[in-house]
């Protein structure tokens, strides 16, 4: 197919993102940008929440694991569900009725100043390297696609997005975001539909004989258990739960859609409406990776992993099914970037730089900060692509996991602390254990072959962290002198 008119089906789409952004985005303030102005539409945000969980991470790597891991991600998924619970019933009811901007403001309330300061900085690293991996797959393949048989370079084709992404995020930030990802998470959704009918066709498979055809090549099995494996499913659902707790509950940048909705009951109804979305769509991702694998293994294609589905869809299928993939693949692409350098910049301003505290700050100065961070983090994202371009994994999804079980350990363990202890810690002491909990667990996982011998450490290595920081703070603390209580202000009485 003519890269030009893949190229101007890209600019088409990004055209339509732009005329979203102007409708949404007129008369725009710093709330806007940072919380939507507490008016967001709950389906908007549950059905949009959908593209940013995703990513074009989740559409290549989970249908190409299927083929090593079988179905074993659904046992992550099902931990998803008990995690998503536990946000709407645990974790939303604080942030409403702490009324917080940025999440980490509970921190500072229940721990101090220099834990906040610890948890933000936390969100920051993990955030910007988890989004900057999913944005690496995603351009990678669109430079394979389309730019590279142009004669662009990989560079200019990751400043050509991040530009796009500015655009459309710069003036109305998450009040933009919540309807850009309904549009996009809408296309996403219809590409992997139509892929899946597509293929199904192909191998003149309806949907029972399909499954039966899967499990015969041993593609759907689900529950693995061998307790020495990573693939335990008493670890993946205990993984998945705590992945959800904190990559959402414990993130600026999901939470910042779901604190933008009017009321508690309506963001509850949104993350559980969410839930259920996601579950199924997990399945179909499931359920597509394994047509994949039969698929080119009935037309002799020698790809796999994260390569697959391009593969399959740009080279083994008519053109207009490779127009409907790009389409949902540029749709997977933008919800985790443009929410997250979103994010990213409402908690460097909000929390580290202390926009909201500086009364001497107008509204215009606090814009003009905020838009220079918001640029400032689009060259971040640059540099950190181009380190994923030189280290070149064949699985982003495993390296994401790693990723968040070293950073989002220590936000596990500072709010499980705040949240089932009254005591208070030595607040000065707190990074030195939120660096060295990731440490000792980089160590175990360095050596865990010596020292563990069969049994195998995977996603659970989130936990671990968190229980290091959590008794590394145990260990720095004291029973607090008065009763903590948590005022709908979100001060201490």
């Amino acid at each position: 197919m003519s890269p030009l008119l893949l190229f101007s089906l890209v600019i088409g789409y990004f055209v339509l993102l732009l005329v979203v952004a102007w409708f949404t985005g007129r008369h725009s303030n710093n709330d806007s940008f940072f919380i939507g102005n507490r008016s967001s539409n709950w389906m908007l945000v549950a059905f949009g929440m959908i593209g940013t969980s995703l990513s074009g991470v989740t559409f290549v790597s989970v249908p190409g694991a299927v083929g090593t891991e079988s179905f074993a991600y659904f046992q992550i998924a099902i931990g998803y569900i008990i995690g998503y619970l536990a946000i709407a019933y645990i974790l939303l009811p604080l942030y409403y009725r702490l009324n917080v901007t940025s999440i980490y403001n509970y921190l500072q309330q229940r721990l101090g100043f220099v834990s906040y300061k610890t948890g933000a900085s936390f969100f920051v690293l993990s955030r910007t390297l988890g989004a900057t991996a999913r944005l690496y797959l995603v351009v990678n393949i669109l430079q394979g696609a389309i730019l590279e048989r142009l004669g662009v370079p990989f560079w200019v084709t990751t400043i050509i997005i991040l530009l796009m992404i500015l655009l459309y995020t710069f003036e109305g930030g998450v009040k933009t975001i919540v309807w850009t990802d309904t549009l996009q998470t809408t296309c996403m959704l219809a590409g992997l539909v139509i892929c899946t009918v597509y293929i199904l066709n192909q191998l003149g498979l309806g949907l029972g004989s399909g499954i039966t055809a899967m499990g015969e090549r041993g593609y759907t099995n689900i529950f693995f258990t061998d307790p020495d494996s990573k693939l335990f499913f008493v670890k993946q659902i205990l993984a998945g739960a705590f992945i959800t707790i904190t990559m959402t509950g414990m993130d600026q940048e999901m939470m910042q859609k779901n604190i933008s909705v009017r009321t508690l009951r309506d963001s509850r109804k949104n993350m559980i409406t969410f839930a259920g979305i996601l579950t199924v769509v997990l399945l179909l991702f499931l359920f597509l990776g394994g047509l994949l694998h039969l698929f080119a293994s009935a037309q002799g294609i020698t790809a796999t992993g994260d390569k697959l589905f391009p593969t399959v869809a740009l080279e083994h299928m008519p053109p207009v099914i490779s127009i409907v993939f790009i389409i949902a693949l540029i749709s997977a692409l933008f919800p985790s970037a443009d929410g997250a350098i979103t994010a990213l910049t409402s908690s460097f301003c909000i929390d580290l730089l202390g926009i909201k505290r500086r009364s001497d700050w107008d509204e215009r100065k606090q814009k003009r900060v905020r838009q220079t961070v918001h640029l400032t983090f689009a060259f971040v994202f640059l540099l950190c692509v181009m380190v994923f371009r030189w280290i070149n994994s064949s699985s982003m999804i495993g390296v994401i996991l790693k990723v968040a079980a070293y950073t989002y350990g220590p936000l596990l363990g500072l709010f499980t602390f705040g949240l089932v202890t009254r005591r208070s810690v030595r607040d000065r002491l707190v990074p030195i254990v939120c660096i060295a909990a990731p440490v000792l667990c980089f160590i175990l996982d360095s050596f865990q072959k010596q020292w563990l011998g069969g049994f195998q450490i995977g996603s659970e290595l989130l936990i671990l962290n968190g229980l290091l920081v959590f008794a590394g703070l145990l260990a720095l603390s004291k029973p607090a002198s008065v009763p903590l209580v948590m005022t709908a202000e979100g001060e201490k009485r």
